[in-house]
């Protein structure tokens, strides 16, 4: 299955790289070049179907935990000054997407969307200090039930060059359901209230719609609740 943003793209290149690989065939001798020229395309195609996937995820929603908006690496995890909305105190959490990771963000809570915002920028590497505040980036916050008000920012890194953000101001968001794409690189960071329980650890890597970030019950709690 793959996201709709990468429709285009992918039709596209399957239509170059269909054209390429018949040019080859029939007007290329040296069966050496033949080959490399055939080969790189169908990595090229791959990898543009790769990069689009969008896999199915059956979310049981739960207003206790803070689910991944997507897929990747935790980069942060530390108590800052938010600027923009809050202006006051939250852990931030942030998530690192490499190219081979899928894209799609998914909302990582269910409540009601209470602001949503483009601000264009520049395109330093995702990890960079200043790419929270400085790219390309939207931010956007969902009052939750239980954790009050949460901000998930979508970042562009040197690769990305367009975020997409499906966030309105007075929808709801359901948790786990497509909220955007970010296309070729980039990472997404987490605001939330510092009495909660952050459940991941720097370095670890999460799932979209599946790994918990974040609970409103403690990771030895929930621990000796399944016992």
């Amino acid at each position: 299955m793959f996201h709709k943003e990468g429709q285009k793209i992918i039709l596209i290149t399957f239509f170059l790289v269909s054209a390429l690989v018949l040019a080859a065939q029939f007007y290329i001798s040296l069966p050496w070049l033949k080959i490399a020229i055939q080969a790189t395309a169908l990595v090229v195609l791959i990898l543009i179907l790769q990069f689009f996937r969008n896999p199915n995820r059956n979310v049981i929603k739960n207003f206790d935990d803070i689910l991944a908006p997507v897929d990747g690496k935790v980069v942060v995890i530390e108590e800052v000054e938010e600027t923009e909305y809050f202006k006051d105190r939250r852990r931030q959490v942030s998530i690192f997407m490499s190219p081979v990771n899928v894209h799609v963000t998914r909302y990582p809570a269910s409540g009601s969307i209470k602001y949503s915002k483009y601000h264009p920028g520049k395109y330093l590497v995702a990890w960079h200090p200043k790419s929270s505040t400085e790219n390309e980036r939207t931010t956007v916050v969902i009052n939750t039930p239980k954790f009050g008000d949460i901000l998930y920012r979508q970042i562009a890194g040197a690769l990305a060059r367009r975020i997409v953000n499906y966030a309105e101001e007075g929808q709801n968001a359901q948790q786990g359901e497509d909220a955007g794409f970010i296309k070729f690189g980039s990472r997404v960071d987490l605001f939330l209230p510092l009495d909660c329980a952050v459940t991941v650890k720097l370095d670890q890597k999460v799932v979209g719609a599946k790994t918990c970030i974040a609970s409103t019950i403690s990771k030895d709690d929930k621990e000796e609740l399944t016992y």
